[in-house]
């Protein structure tokens, strides 16, 4: 009692953050706060967030609970001041208590293993007495053999007649735990890099597009805001992707404009994506989506510098940024261009990029088509009426006048189907595809601190695999002198799973004893 009255400031402060209770704390207070975040979208419009408030405490409270936690930061949560000072507590928790109990636990490793008295050996839990014939001296080669089948290296000392053999192995992994600690600590730090200096943001690009932005979630934007957001949008795509000249096109600094970039959700790439083409392959003549890709093109200082076909697991990286494949859309209804590849009756073949509306004529013969209309996902009614099933590119499908001669008429042309390629004249137009109409959707990420995360992870599974399955274990065995023949006393001692050493000591002695029969 006594000496916690002297205990100074300091000290009382370390032993509150070396304390087990504080972890406690800290670990069930971020993960409550982390279960309000995954059921509050983050950097989501107010409207999504006040429709799941609304269904879990009432549509009358939703707004007013809403305005609460945006002022506790809860919608942009692992940003948030306190967030991140619930995680800077605990990676002070975790070093202090590590700091706290590291010594005395490298003292343990550090001071070498020591022959014992048959006083310390007796009091020692783990104990095997037993007696062999044969003088110490010829039985100590059986029972250093033995020894040595516990995985110990065998070390020898005498006195007195008494021959001791003793050995320690794993004496390391009494540091698993510390080094379980470093790799949370670790992760923390990481995660919190890919917080400040990272981002995660999503971006749709119509085919044929370049973007030199992406754009972050955030709430919604005011008409100005927006308007706002727009411009810059431009003049960073007047820029190539550079933000420091697009800050001196709109006369700001480029600090200025950042932050502004910031507030606004628009994420700088600092060089252009383009999509060059994207496609969809379904199982079949299904509507089921097979894979879909997307042929992107970094243009970067005006030149080309990577084209890559991305998949769902196939991602994009460039200049620390990946993209991935997440998503994608049919775009409004525009300047689409459509590739038809038109095969004569005589078998001369030609492919075309048109528009609507112009006309082309099939190679080797006089029969001219155009677009008339386009539907992407196309599918009759029970009176043959067309009409589109879906708003994506499901079934496309363009409808064709054809002039042959005199002879005029229109013609659906389906994509996936080859049987309504061939016209009365016998000639073919297939449709390729339709470039314009479809957009990609890529989630784009960029962690500078992913490589701690993962190195923090790697240090996980070897501290928790040095902490379960390895331990300390220490082996004495004292020959002594007896009245015809050597007593033996085997003692054993491990930081864990005793039960395992102890098996091992059985059959070691097992091996003893059968070496006399």
């Amino acid at each position: 009692m006594a000496k916690d009255k002297n205990n100074t400031i300091v000290d009382r402060a370390w032993d509150f953050m070396a304390s087990i209770k504080l972890a406690i704390i800290l670990f069930a207070l971020i993960s409550l706060t982390s279960i309000v975040g995954t059921i509050l979208e983050q950097n989501a419009a107010p409207s999504k967030n006040i429709q799941v408030l609304g269904s879990l405490f009432g549509e009358s409270l939703a707004p007013t609970l809403y305005v609460a936690f945006e002022k506790l930061g809860f919608m942009d949560m692992y940003r948030s001041w306190w967030f991140l000072m619930l995680l800077m507590l605990i990676a002070a928790n975790l070093l202090i208590c590590s700091l706290d109990r590291l010594p005395r636990t490298w003292r343990l490793v550090k001071d070498p293993m020591k022959p014992l008295s048959k006083e310390h050996m007796a009091a020692i839990p783990l104990k095997r007495e037993f007696t062999i014939k044969g003088k110490p001296g010829a039985a100590k080669d059986a029972v250093m053999k033995a020894v040595k089948k516990t995985g110990v290296k065998v070390m020898e000392s005498s006195e007195g007649g008494d021959i001791q053999l003793y050995g320690e192995r794993r004496r390391l992994s009494r540091l698993g735990v510390y080094v379980t600690h470093l790799s949370v600590i670790v992760m923390l730090v990481g995660s919190v890099i890919g917080i400040f200096f990272g981002f995660k943001g999503n971006v749709n690009i119509p085919e044929g597009a370049t973007y030199t932005v992406a754009f972050a979630r955030t709430g919604m934007l005011t008409p100005a805001q927006d308007n706002e957001q727009n411009m810059i949008i431009r003049a960073v795509e007047n820029a190539r992707g550079d933000v420091a000249v697009a800050a001196n096109s709109l006369g700001v600094e480029e600090d200025h404009l950042r932050a502004r970039m910031r507030r606004l959700g628009v994420i700088p790439l600092e060089f252009g994506l383009r999509l060059d083409n994207f496609d969809v392959d379904f199982y079949g003549m299904s509507d089921m989506a097979k894979e879909y890709s997307s042929v992107l093109t970094v243009v970067d200082g005006g030149r080309e510098i990577i084209k890559k076909r991305i998949e769902v697991n196939d991602p994009l990286k460039y200049k620390g940024i990946t993209f991935y494949q997440s998503s994608y859309g049919l775009m409004p209804p525009g300047d689409y261009r459509y590739i038809l590849r038109a095969t004569s009756r005589n078998g001369a073949t030609e492919t075309m990029t048109v528009r609507k509306g112009e006309t082309f004529t099939i190679p080797g013969t006089s029969v001219e088509a155009s677009v008339a209309e386009f539907n992407a996902s196309l599918a009759f009614d029970p009176s043959g009426r067309p009409f589109t099933y879906a708003q994506f590119m499901n079934n496309p499908a363009v409808r064709l006048e054809i002039k042959t001669g005199q002879e005029s008429y229109l013609k659906w042309i389906m994509k996936r189907n080859s049987n309504t390629w061939r016209l009365t004249s016998g000639d073919v137009i297939e449709l390729r595809d339709v470039i314009g109409a479809q957009y990609t959707g890529l989630q784009v990420r960029r962690d500078p601190g992913v490589w701690m995360v993962y190195l923090g992870c790697a240090l996980m599974s070897l501290g928790l695999y040095i902490a379960f399955f390895m331990n300390h274990r220490k082996v004495w065995v004292m020959l002594s002198p007896a009245k015809g023949g050597t007593d033996i006393t085997v003692a054993a001692s491990a930081n864990k799973n005793r039960e395992a050493l102890e098996r091992k000591i059985d059959r070691m002695v097992s091996l003893l004893r059968e070496g006399e029969k």
